[in-house]
């Protein structure tokens, strides 16, 4: 026979569990709303050396408008410090000249941009 004190000691045991995880920090998503972006730039390809127009896929990432539900205090203070920003999603272009058609690494090391 199980006695309802038992029963009542692994009911708290849950809820406290349940609560433990209401605690974890939030995920940067829950902060940004995200939306794709394409962006044209001029890069040289560095085997054949042909300038063209490029079109780079960007994610970006724009501050909602309220803080998240659930957060706690340090939540709180990381949606006030939190900014928009752009994040490069390619990082590898094919060059557009026929005869090359090489791949080849965006040249510049800025994958995260400020707005």
């Amino acid at each position: 026979m199980v006695r309802s004190v038992d029963l009542d000691q692994q009911i708290i045991d849950k809820l406290k569990f349940v609560g433990q995880r209401g605690r974890e920090t939030m995920n940067e998503k829950d902060f940004f709303n995200e939306v794709q972006e394409v962006k044209r730039a001029n890069y040289s390809c560095p085997h054949c050396r042909e300038r063209s127009d490029y079109e780079v896929r960007w994610m970006k990432r724009t501050k909602k408008a309220g803080p998240p539900r659930g957060g706690n205090e340090q939540d709180r203070m990381r949606y006030q410090k939190s900014r928009d920003y752009l994040v490069r999603i390619d990082d590898m272009l094919v060059c557009k000249n026929i005869r090359c058609r090489k791949r080849f690494e965006i040249p510049s090391s800025q994958s995260v941009v400020f707005i």
